[in-house]
């Protein structure tokens, strides 16, 4: 019996003895099935291939793997005086990244966007004596893998400590989330949006699709949702969903302009 991997977007199934017939995140529209066809491994073999690997990024500690694996998300460490919360996560954890997180005080939650980055979310809970994973309930049909330390979350917004809200946009999921961090960036706040603003090359704005991978955009009602669910919130920063792809200053302005842009270009 083992917990399968899909190669592709990296989520942790149930234990079978078998792989699974299909992964229902790949056959979703927003993602696709490899072109050599749906490929398995499992979390076992993962460790001996790939490592987790270590980047800074404005004072916090990213969490990668190399060679890289599936979607090629970074999970990102946000330190409180409680312990840190991991925001995102990948599908493989180590014993040094255990490690570098204890340094940091432990894990006390984990929180993540949206189901094309759960992975291995229960491997990570588990490391860290079942930390608590907070998921939204419309996001529930896409856990592959229930395990007990998941907390469901409904409504639009939960506070998981003081200062770190997690805010429901919808949008690319129903349930896509990002966590606002008010005492990031020396107070003026961090915003962390995986990829439901998807932080775009020039690191200067945000976009907006419901599938990255087949190009299908989303309506103007959607666009505007995300914006009125972020408005409320400084921040400074945003953190996208890859290393090092982040905006460091005037992220509200930022968003705002890139919600007036995108709103333009797909007008009529």
């Amino acid at each position: 019996m083992a917990h399968f991997l899909c190669v592709q977007c990296g989520a942790q199934f149930s234990e079978t003895s078998e792989p699974p017939p299909s992964c229902p995140i790949c056959d979703d529209v927003r993602q696709y099935v490899r072109w050599s066809g749906q490929e398995w491994t499992t979390f076992e073999e993962l460790r001996k291939t790939h490592r987790n690997v270590f980047m800074e990024e404005g004072g916090l500690t990213g969490i990668g793997i190399e060679p890289a694996f599936a979607i090629g998300q970074r999970a990102l460490v946000i330190p409180t005086p409680d312990g840190a919360v991991l925001w995102d996560c990948v599908s493989l954890v180590t014993e040094e990244a255990v490690e570098r997180i204890r340094r940091l005080g432990g894990l006390k939650a984990i929180a993540i966007s949206h189901p094309h980055y759960y992975s291995a979310l229960a491997e990570w809970s588990e490391a860290f004596n079942r930390a608590p994973v907070y998921l939204h309930e419309d996001d529930r049909q896409w856990v592959m893998r229930p395990h007990e330390s998941i907390r469901f979350w409904s409504g639009e917004t939960l506070e998981i400590g003081p200062g770190l809200t997690l805010i429901r946009t919808g949008g690319h999921f129903e349930g896509s989330t990002v966590l606002h961090h008010a005492g990031g960036a020396d107070g003026r706040g961090d915003l962390f949006v995986g990829d439901n603003l998807q932080v775009t090359q020039d690191r200067r704005f945000v976009s907006f699709m419901r599938s990255y991978p087949n190009y299908i955009p989303l309506n103007r009602t959607a666009v505007e949702r995300i914006g009125a669910a972020v408005a409320p919130y400084p921040y400074e920063r945003v953190f996208g969903a890859f290393a090092h792809r982040n905006i460091m200053q005037d992220g509200k302005a930022a968003v705002a302009r890139s919600i007036e842009r995108y709103l333009v270009a797909i007008r009529d």
